[in-house]
């Protein structure tokens, strides 16, 4: 499973249609100055606002923890380590993958490196680290999508201009 896929797509894709929609009036009102930097700016803050509710309230976040973490578990049990306990960091929500339970220090090093390489795990630990937030990730992959919907809307505008000139 990868957080592309199954958390940060939903985010991406209302960024996208957030920037078409929004950059789309922009370019046909011909705005300038303050005003195209206001509509941006609201842009940009409804993009993010779909990402956090994406992120909370229709479940987004949880369902990333809940595939990650039984991946974790199958993996934990089929290697029969099933006193070791696998959670996401959750204060703030990471993809960073939490170890606890007894192990001597060969199992907790191989432990560390076979967990970290499950799909959507940025790393595994025995200890809290540092990590980025899944909604920060969320609202970076909104962004990202508000410009691929600013370039759609350019590409449509270019589209509509062109057309323009034809008189049949």
């Amino acid at each position: 499973m990868s957080p592309l896929v199954d958390y940060l797509w939903p985010s991406l894709a209302a960024g996208a249609g957030t920037g078409l929609i929004v950059f789309t009036v922009m370019f046909r009102r011909k705005l300038a100055g303050r005003k195209r930097l206001g509509w941006g700016a609201g842009g940009a803050a409804a993009a993010i606002a779909c990402s956090l509710l994406w992120s909370g309230p229709l479940g987004g976040a949880q369902h990333f923890i809940d595939r990650i973490e039984g991946d974790a578990r199958q993996a934990l049990t089929y290697y029969e380590m099933t006193q070791i306990d696998a959670r996401l960091a959750r204060t703030p929500l990471t993809r960073e993958l939490l170890l606890r339970g007894p192990a001597d220090d060969f199992q907790s090093s191989e432990l560390v490196r076979v967990l970290s390489m499950l799909p959507g795990v940025s790393e595994a630990r025995w200890t809290r680290g540092h990590g980025a937030p899944l909604a920060a990730q969320g609202a970076l992959a909104a962004i990202a999508g508000l410009f691929l919907g600013l370039f759609l809307a350019y590409l449509l505008e270019l589209h509509r201009r062109h057309n323009a000139q034809w008189d049949w």
